[in-house]
């Protein structure tokens, strides 16, 4: 499998939590996306053919019960709350079980906030975590995957009802949604995906659940400052993001990439991909909001399509019948531990706050080439109290950095998924574009992606 990447100032959060998680990295990192994306989905929207589209994700964390999808959707939550101030308290809602409901509950949203300070507001974070119930009831309205699909794209919605008419225009919703591959496999039909009710939905098969070594540790804190300068940015006034010219010779690569793979895939597995494109430029133009850039670079595409490559070939192994892979956690050094504790309690910790929770003793600990160890006494009579730091770690010392300057500096920084498990075989990268988009049956390079 493709190995997604995590970019920008969302995936460095995920990954400073990872250590401290007993779920998927990928699934916090999804999630986080589709929450960014909803609440900026009110006034950012993506160049594409010379039209703002919407850059609103839609994703499904796929896995048997117990793998963690909540727990992700939490270590979500804890990424991004404080950056966001009350949107995820105030916009969030779940039981969206009719195309009726799917009209109502923005309407009413609209007439509450007509009147207020900042005016209408239609976002809504569609957060299903029992999936499956929802699709058992839909089966009944056939105006749900009607009103889904233009949900999806940014269109009106209405309703026509005895008392009056509900139109919604501009909706910016998202769903997030979780189930099992037995649900998908049984309720997202052929039929559906072929509809285009589905395939506007990006599907991530979790890896299974790995077992912390001590899991009364809480997830540590998270600086959302840069997150939180990127959200009054991009919601300050309506943006239009763009790809930039660098980022043009890889824009043309991801879009022969389904087309190509639709016209050799069975079409029960095609079905899904068709919106590959379109999908990949919506995760750029949110990681590019991300970084308060009007301008998708090539970096933050590649990015983008590694992530929607992953769930494309999730999406073709779910068709197949495949459940959850197995993925055993890589053990964590005894120099990686003491690092997450020491980085826990902000850049120092005394031996009592790390040497229970690490297994091992001070003169271990002092044997490690990147932590330094001081004595410290409160006092001329106080106990001496053995203090750990990072060697190296000047943060005491120095001034502390404008937040603009750390978000340069950090800017460029790339984390893969694999930091703290180890990653399935790596699909070979695409070197060249394309020379033809017709079938090219056997020979096709991209079937070596999936």
């Amino acid at each position: 499998m493709s190995t997604p990447v995590l970019y920008g100032p969302i995936g460095r959060a995920v990954r400073k939590i990872a250590p401290f998680l007993e779920a998927d990295a990928l699934g916090v990192y999804v999630a986080a996306l589709s929450m960014w994306s909803a609440a900026i989905g009110g006034t950012v929207k993506v160049s594409s053919r010379g039209s703002g589209r919407p850059v609103l994700l839609w994703s499904a964390l796929v896995a048997g019960t117990g793998r963690g999808k909540g727990t992700a959707l939490r270590a979500a939550h804890h990424v991004l709350d404080k950056s966001l101030g009350r949107f995820v308290a105030t916009h969030t809602t779940s039981g969206i079980t009719s195309g009726a409901s799917m009209v109502n509950h923005p309407w009413e949203q609209q007439a509450a906030t007509a009147e207020t300070e900042h005016g209408r507001d239609v976002r809504t974070f569609v957060c299903e975590e029992e999936w499956s119930e929802v699709l058992r009831r839909v089966k009944r309205d056939a105006s749900f995957t009607t009103k889904l699909r233009s949900a999806w794209d940014g269109a009106t919605l209405r309703n026509t009802t005895k008392d009056e008419a509900q139109e919604v225009r501009d909706l910016a919703m998202v769903l997030h949604c979780h189930v099992t591959p037995s649900d998908w496999a049984k309720y997202v039909g052929e039929s559906e995906a072929a509809g285009g009710s589905y395939n506007r939905i990006l599907p991530f098969l979790l890896g299974s659940v790995p077992l912390l070594d001590d899991d009364r540790v809480s997830l540590p804190e998270v600086d959302g400052r840069e997150l939180s300068d990127a959200y009054g940015w991009a919601t300050a006034r309506p943006r239009v993001i763009t790809l930039g010219e660098d980022a043009r010779t890889l824009w043309r690569i991801v879009r022969r990439y389904a087309r190509i793979l639709g016209e050799t895939l069975p079409e029960g597995q095609a079905v899904f991909i068709e919106r590959t494109a379109e999908q990949t430029l919506r995760v750029a133009a949110c990681l590019a909001a991300s970084e308060c850039s009007e301008t998708i670079t090539e970096e933050m595409l590649s990015a983008a399509f590694t992530l929607v490559r992953r769930s494309v070939q999730d999406a073709v192994r779910i068709t197949k019948g495949a459940t959850s892979p197995k993925m055993k956690r890589q053990p964590l050094s005894l120099e990686d531990k003491v690092r997450a504790r020491i980085e826990m309690h902000g850049g120092r910790a005394t031996s009592s706050q790390v040497l229970p929770y690490v297994g091992a003793t001070a003169a271990e600990v002092k044997e490690l080439s990147g932590i330094v160890v001081t004595v410290e006494r409160a006092g001329k009579t106080g106990r001496p109290a053995t203090v750990f730091s990072l060697r190296g770690d000047t943060s005491r010392d120095s001034a502390p950095q404008p937040a603009s300057a750390e978000r340069e500096q950090n800017r460029a920084r790339v984390v893969r998924l694999d930091v703290y498990r180890p990653a399935p075989k790596q699909a070979p990268e695409l070197t060249s574009e394309p020379k033809r988009s017709e079938p090219l049956a056997d020979a096709n390079p991209f079937r070596a992606l999936l």
